[in-house]
């Protein structure tokens, strides 16, 4: 049996992930336990998601409250969770409106299609360019990989959707110039970027973004999907840096652990969509809902706190270790260069008992937010032993 699920795996399923040799089993907080009762420390929280850990005890019983009472209806008719999310999130942000999805690729998608539908129908549809970062990550679909501005994932995928110029983090030339010629929409951004390395933007290089597009009205989308949901120490990225967007897209660590993505819009673009203009079948999904609503309610001032706390230790511990080029990131989102390659220093780190990710040439780590800190300790020192060739 244990060896049938890595053979079945290879047979059926597309070959799109390198996975670990690990077949998770179980779990309970930060540890997760694979088919042979091993334990290991899940310092990647299925890539940002499981922001209370797994089989949070207050997410499930949200859960499966909901789901004993109605799993699916559709948008076609009203549900509680639904309304109640969206509000909570227009309260916590000041944003508007909210429209819900399934992951970060459709937030963007609709972010996008927002943006443009702004811009067309307030200045026509020459004025529909959207300018993203070099390094950004913002999906795999055609048209977020069109606005990714990684090369890498673009090949064998062309012609890709038209319309997405990307440019350096601190150099304005290409908005500018965009902007004077009548072709920008909008400019969107990740005030770190997750993918690229995890790489925080500068607090002036945002500001004087914000400030340019708020003077030109330009929409300013924050791509949140990684970074949102208490993830760098505030409910959203973007709060670190004292701007306001127009267009805030997230999912990931949203619901916990289930399929959820949601694009909020500011009061430029609250009545953007009319009837007919977007949708989505599972969006907003009540079970969905219900485990959002679990995990925003958490995230407090005093968890947020919490969050900035274990960053610091992180940091802290890190900087400056043998085998430890530099450490970058913000909040529990962690970038670390290493002396070895990184690939390595992650699979010795599940041999050890530890699950990390990667970035680019750098070790990810994106833990639990609530991550006990004896847990959060042993993994740092096993990752620190590791990365210096230690026993």
């Amino acid at each position: 049996m244990k060896t049938d699920i890595k053979k079945a795996d290879k047979k059926y399923i597309a070959s799109t992930y390198k996975r670990f040799p690990v077949v998770a089993v179980s779990g309970k907080g930060s540890v997760v336990t694979d088919e042979n009762g091993k334990k290991y420390i899940d310092m990647g929280s299925g890539i940002g998601v499981t922001a209370f850990g797994v089989a949070d005890p207050a997410w499930r019983k949200a859960v499966c409250d909901q789901a004993a009472k109605l799993q699916h209806v559709s948008n076609l008719y009203y549900t509680e969770p639904c309304v109640k999310l969206a509000r909570t999130l227009c309260r916590r942000t000041g944003m508007k409106k909210v429209f819900f999805s399934n992951s970060g690729a459709e937030a963007n998608e609709c972010a996008i299609k927002a943006a443009r539908k702004y811009s067309c129908d307030k200045y026509g549809a020459a004025r529909h360019v959207i300018t993203t970062l070099n390094n950004s990550f913002h999906g795999r679909t055609l048209t977020t990989l069109a606005a990714t501005g990684q090369a890498r994932f673009h090949a064998q995928f062309a012609p890709l959707t038209p319309g997405f110029i990307s440019f350096d983090a601190g150099d304005m030339t290409v908005p500018r110039e965009l902007n004077a010629r009548g072709e920008l929409a909008a400019v969107m951004i990740e005030c770190v970027q997750g993918e690229g390395g995890v790489i925080p933007l500068t607090a002036g290089f945002v500001k004087d973004l914000a400030a340019f597009c708020s003077e030109n009205d330009v929409l300013l989308i924050v791509d949140e999907v990684q970074t949102g949901n208490g993830r760098t120490g505030e409910l959203y990225a973007y709060m670190n840096y004292g701007i306001t967007p127009d267009i805030v897209s997230t999912a990931k660590g949203l619901a916990g652990g289930l399929p959820l993505g949601a694009t909020l819009l500011g009061e430029k673009c609250r009545d953007v969509f009319s009837y007919g203009d977007h949708g989505s079948t599972f969006g907003g999904n009540p079970v969905a809902c219900a485990a959002a609503l679990s995990v925003i309610g958490r995230l407090d001032k005093k968890l947020l706190a919490s969050v900035k706390q274990k960053s610091k230790f992180i940091f802290d511990s890190l900087n400056g270790a043998e085998g430890i080029e530099s450490v970058s990131g913000m909040g529990l989102m962690i970038g670390i260069k290493t002396s070895r390659p990184a690939s390595e220093v992650v699979n010795e780190c599940v041999e050890r008992g530890v699950l990390c990710l990667t970035a680019k040439d750098r070790v990810r780590l994106l833990p639990a937010l609530n991550i006990p800190m004896k847990t959060l300790e042993k993994a740092i020192n096993i990752i620190k032993q590791v990365c210096k060739g230690g026993e």
